[in-house]
């Protein structure tokens, strides 16, 4: 192998190792030691590159955090409570892209562009612009309420805003793009030709989704349940601007333990954890693709 190959190789694992794995093995060193008062709020272990040193700091290794991370009822709320408004929201962004993308993969070839660039045009405004704009739209007093209200579909406002149902409309409306694009390529890579043969062969139209296009579209709508759940696991700002003081995601309950409670050790073994709850799926799917490789095979 070329020198110029192995350097085009070395790149991304370059990356890795600076973006994740270096940035990982600091909070891992943090979550493993005590807490104290002081700058910075916990006791610094493996400050030196001496093997002699390294020996000698084993022995003050903390689990303490790890161990809170049990005994306290508001982690395991947290992570529950993230799991299933990410999953919830994962689930209707599957339900909103999948028409979409359809609608715009079975659309002619030369309207592709401009459908695809008109679904997402919104994203390219700031996030945080567009979430303070369903602040205005959610709120009691707001566009959606004041429709309703001047239509005669409702006497009172609805209390929309500063619940989870805020929480799952912000997050689905923040991370469609990331749902319909991997659908849309697997859609669009489909050999129409099959389904031809199976509506030639009596398949309904219905038949022909469900026997056809969906499970062919499986590795897109695998992808892009990932590229939404995970960064819903742990979003922060959406809850923090659009939920109320009962919606508790693990992303507030970290920013409070580092900045608030200034517990940099159990903040960083509840991030530990969190990546460990997030390889699962990483991995499953991994599998899943090995396995759909070799099939195909």
């Amino acid at each position: 192998m070329s020198l110029a190959a192995r350097l085009v190789l070395a790149l991304p694992y370059g990356w890795l190792i600076l973006f994740f794995l270096a940035p990982f093995a600091l909070v891992l060193k943090v979550s493993l030691s005590s807490s104290e008062l002081g700058q910075p709020p916990y006791a610094p272990i493996f400050n030196s590159f001496d093997l002699a040193d390294i020996r000698d700091k084993l022995g003050a290794l903390s689990l303490d955090a790890y161990a809170g991370l049990v005994g306290d009822s508001l982690y395991l709320q947290s992570y529950v409570n993230s799991v299933l408004i990410a999953a919830a929201a994962t689930m209707i962004a599957l339900l909103v892209a999948y028409p979409l993308a359809l609608a715009i993969a079975r659309s002619e070839p030369n309207r592709r562009p401009l459908l695809l660039l008109l679904a997402i045009a919104p994203f390219w405004t700031s996030a945080l612009v567009r979430v303070y704009a369903w602040i205005m739209i959610l709120k009691d007093e707001g566009l959606i309420n004041h429709a309703l209200m001047g239509i005669g579909l409702i006497a009172e406002p609805l209390h929309i805003f500063a619940t989870n149902w805020a929480v799952l409309i912000g997050i689905v409306y923040s991370y469609l793009p990331f749902m319909l694009l991997p659908l849309y390529a697997a859609i669009e890579n489909q050999d129409r030709a099959l389904a031809e043969a199976a509506a030639d062969l009596g398949a309904s139209p219905t038949g022909v989704f469900w026997r056809i296009t969906f499970p062919l579209s499986l590795p897109g709508v695998l992808a892009g349940a990932l590229m939404v759940f995970i960064p819903a696991v742990g979003e922060f700002v959406i809850p923090d601007l659009l939920g109320g003081s009962d919606t508790l995601m693990i992303g507030a309950t970290l920013w409070n333990d580092f900045f608030a409670n200034r517990d940099w050790p159990a903040a960083s073994a509840a991030a530990v954890a969190l990546l460990a709850l997030l390889v699962g799926p990483l991995v499953l799917y991994e599998r899943l693709q090995i396995k759909a490789g070799e099939e195909q095979r």
